[in-house]
């Protein structure tokens, strides 16, 4: 009885180092860690980006973990970020950060530990503090409505009196990329394209911050009018900042004599366009942004492969396209219908 009851214990045994076997392989279809890290998790653009991320993670088995300021500018809990996924053990980094340059130093630890960095939309100061940079042009998304802005206005653009709406005062890379494109597209002398509020083109009524919503968009259009009443053509950062705006505009019964034009290509934005509310919009794309960052960090982690950018650029381009029922001359768009069959949120 004693060789079989050893026998039979052996097997036992065997069995359970068998069991024990199992667990990783079962695991390892999820032992490739990824974190995203948003400005916030309430804008809508950050929610597409999000559920893009999840649905390329979910197909490739990555193990992905989010993370969000709690107000866009909030640079802290992005750092706080960055060092939990570096504890966890991450391969890779999706960033969209608040303050684009403050940002590096936490970033340059993450590549030190060995952690691919992919900024999203937001390009960090420099480009190259990032292992690459999945984003829409956002100089080109602000130079589409800019030429369609002045193009609309005909001669009359030689008049206008422009209310500037931006994203926040540290100046991140996204906001002056698109304030840039815009005055350069309408016909601007921008002087240096590395920073907005510097330029003396007397149609500048002024420049103000939003953070990037709608309440923001609101008190900006506020003190914009405050300084002066007749403006007539306002830029604004996204889509949220024109919503405030509009409103603003619409208390002193200025909502229909007042050009707005605007970024970002989310459904309600395209609705606004349909509607009147926005002129024009130009239209990015943050799913794709998002998976293809998870494509990237799955194919780090793999042989150690990293993204390449787009050929006579220093970032991947993930797309942009204006959208208007208004085409102007001379001014490549596509229609509202066309914007809402390829818009998010």
């Amino acid at each position: 009885m004693k060789p079989i009851s050893l026998l039979k214990s052996a097997l036992l045994a065997a069995a359970a180092v068998g069991a024990m076997a199992a667990v990783p392989a079962q695991a390892a279809s999820h032992s490739v860690g990824a974190c995203l890290i948003t400005k916030t998790d309430t804008n809508p653009f950050f929610v597409k980006m999000k559920e893009g991320a999840e649905a390329k993670a979910e197909e490739l088995g990555i193990s992905l973990k989010s993370y969000a300021g709690r107000i866009d500018g909030d640079h802290e809990t992005q750092v706080q970020a960055i060092e939990t996924c570096i504890a966890d053990g991450a391969k890779g980094i999706l960033l969209t950060a608040s303050d684009t340059s403050s940002i590096v130093s936490a970033v340059q630890q993450a590549r030190d530990a060995g952690l691919l960095v992919i900024a999203l939309d937001t390009p960090l100061d420099p480009i190259d503090a990032a292992d690459a940079t999945f984003a829409t042009d956002n100089f080109l998304a602000g130079e589409l409505i800019g030429k369609w802005a002045a193009a609309t206005l005909g001669d009359e653009a030689a008049n206008a009196k422009i209310g500037m709406l931006d994203l926040a005062v540290s100046q991140p890379t996204v906001g002056v990329l698109r304030d840039q494109g815009f005055l350069t597209g309408f016909g601007i002398d921008v002087k240096d394209p590395g920073k907005w509020g510097d330029e003396d083109d007397s149609r500048i009524v002024g420049n103000d911050v939003t953070a990037g919503n709608e309440e923001g968009g609101r008190k900006a259009m506020e003190n914009l009018l405050a300084k002066d009443p007749m403006i007539n053509v306002v830029y604004t950062i996204n889509e949220p900042a024109a919503a405030g705006a509009y409103e603003a505009l619409k208390a002193i019964g200025r909502e229909n004599d007042v050009l707005i034009v605007s970024v970002d290509g989310g459904c309600p934005g395209v609705a606004n366009v349909k509607d009147g509310v926005i002129g024009a919009t130009s239209q990015q794309y943050p799913l794709l942004m998002a998976s293809k960052g998870i494509e990237a960090i799955a194919a780090w982690a793999k042989d150690g492969t990293k993204p390449q950018p787009t050929e006579g650029k220093n970032f991947f381009d993930t797309g942009v396209a204006l959208v208007t029922d208004k085409p102007a001359e001379g001014v490549e768009s596509i229609s509202v219908a066309e914007g809402m069959d390829k818009c998010w949120g």
